[in-house]
């Protein structure tokens, strides 16, 4: 049964007590001064994450080339490759490594263009059997997809894995080198014509060149051969259109009357994830389109 049947009821979160340093004991104002800093500190998370641009939001396939080439001019600056601006990555190769520890797992992938780690957090789910249960099929000599954002520590670069599973279709792989070369070309000289039609589209910059266009359902057609149930999915996203993605309960509600069954509906995200259809933004419950 999958993760996401979990969310339905919502959740909710909170600051450790004491770990502001205006902690009651610590600070003239006592609980005022916490919560008004608490009031601060969530205010420009906030504002930090609203001022994210699309392309900080999109699923930028990458290989250990581009990898390699992948910076960030200051711990607090976004990641950034041949000047665009990246958000979530995602990257398929071989598992030459595994070392399991207490606290995160880590992953050395190679894919014949340079060797990536790839690190896993435990228990960042909430539900540790579960996840325990979703990471035992990777083993090391096999091909994986790996998705999730930069990171780096101690001047070493890797990536935060939210999501990884065994390849079973050898032709995924060929598909993702294809898919690295397409995106890096339409990035930096733009598509040679509009998608779906054969009208010479003008060459543009920025990462808005890799955007479909979402005014003709024509360049929409990729998802007709999805499951009923994934179309209406997809569908219902194109609709919405919100950068930051939309929670899982809220897909729920507007399909078949809000009547969907759970375990269908979180098969079929699932299902449009390992097609690199879905991802996730803002946390495990949020999805956006991979566009």
């Amino acid at each position: 049964m999958s993760q996401y049947e979990s969310y339905y009821g919502g959740g909710g979160g909170g600051f450790l007590q004491g770990g502001s340093p205006f902690s009651q004991s610590g600070s003239p104002g006592g609980a005022q001064a916490s919560r008004s800093f608490r009031a601060v500190l969530i205010l420009v998370d906030w504002t930090r994450f609203h001022q994210r641009s699309e392309a900080a939001m999109s699923l930028r396939p990458i290989n250990g080339r581009l990898f390699a080439k992948t910076e960030q001019a200051h711990g607090d600056a976004p990641w950034s490759l041949d000047g665009f601006e990246i958000g979530h990555v995602t990257m398929v190769g071989a598992v030459l490594n595994m070392n399991k520890q207490s606290t995160n797992h880590v992953y050395v992938i190679e894919d014949g263009y340079g060797q990536v780690e790839a690190r896993h957090w435990v228990g960042t789910t909430g539900n540790t059997e579960a996840e325990v249960e979703k990471w035992s099929d990777i083993q090391e000599g096999i091909y994986v997809r790996v998705s999730g954002f930069m990171k780096s520590f101690g001047n070493k670069k890797y990536i935060n894995a939210s999501y990884m599973r065994p390849i079973t279709d050898s032709n995924e792989i060929a598909f993702h080198y294809a898919e690295c070369i397409t995106v890096t070309l339409t990035l930096q000289r733009g598509p040679p014509y509009n998608f779906g039609t054969a009208q010479q589209k003008s060459i543009g910059g920025g990462s808005a060149a890799y955007q479909l266009n979402n005014n003709t359902m024509d360049t929409r057609d990729e998802y007709s051969s999805l499951p009923p149930l994934q179309q209406q999915i997809v569908r219902f996203l194109i609709a919405r259109d919100e950068k930051d993605g939309v929670h899982v309960g809220v897909i729920a509600r507007n399909l078949d009357g809000g009547k969907v069954d759970a375990e269908k509906l979180s098969e079929a995200l699932d299902g449009l994830m390992d097609g690199g259809h879905l991802y996730n933004t803002i946390d495990d419950t949020h999805f956006a389109l991979s566009r």
